[in-house]
């Protein structure tokens, strides 16, 4: 259905789009830091199920629906930049490495990554500008959205995985020492925040 040479053409866009850092990547690297290595690779699925939903959307005509409701993305904006809040308290009031050597579970991180990546408005919008570029209009809409989007979601995988893995690794091995582990928390908190903020400024970036 795709032509093999526009879906190589496409490759090296979608890898500079993943490899470019944005509050997806952040994010992934704060939970590294919070929850180690399983919690980082979780985050970054849930982040990259995200992406595929919003290019399925974006195929079923998305883009149509918020022209007519301008207003819908305000509202998908500030519940993202309530959550990134949320999280930012939480990880201030919470240490890194709870009771029993507890920290953050998978689970948690894999919805806090998909809520933060489908509360971005501005994924869906730049997967409505980027992808078309690579869209054949004379075959089926949808199906090339999805593997447009599912190549999108399976490259952002394995970058914020690594990026992540590699903050978890760091942030596991200083958070034994207290006044470095206060430390963590404030920085993954601030990262946090400033998610928040740039979201409600602009809309952020994938």
């Amino acid at each position: 259905m795709i032509d093999p040479l526009l879906y190589l053409a496409f490759l090296p866009a979608a890898l500079a789009l993943v490899l470019t850092p944005g509050p997806d990547m952040l994010f992934a690297m704060a939970q590294g830091l919070r929850g180690g290595r399983m919690p980082a690779i979780a985050a970054a699925a849930g982040i990259s199920v995200g992406a595929f939903t919003n290019a399925a959307l974006a195929g079923l005509g998305m883009g149509a629906l918020v022209a007519a409701a301008p207003w819908l993305f305000g509202v998908i904006r500030w519940v993202g930049v309530a959550y990134l809040v949320w999280l930012a308290i939480k990880t201030l009031r919470n240490p890194l490495i709870g009771e029993h050597g507890r920290s953050v579970r998978p689970s948690r991180a894999f919805r806090d990554g998909l809520v933060v990546n489908l509360s971005n408005p501005s994924v869906i919008l730049f997967i409505l500008a980027f992808i078309p570029q690579f869209v054949d209009p004379a075959q089926p809409i949808l199906p090339q959205f999805l593997i447009y989007g599912g190549t999108i979601a399976a490259l952002g995988f394995v970058v914020k995985s690594l990026v992540g893995i590699s903050a978890g690794g760091l942030g596991r091995r200083l958070a034994r020492n207290p006044r470095i582990e206060r430390a963590l928390r404030w920085t993954t908190a601030s990262i946090f925040g400033a998610l928040a903020a740039r979201v409600a400024l602009t809309g952020g970036r994938a």
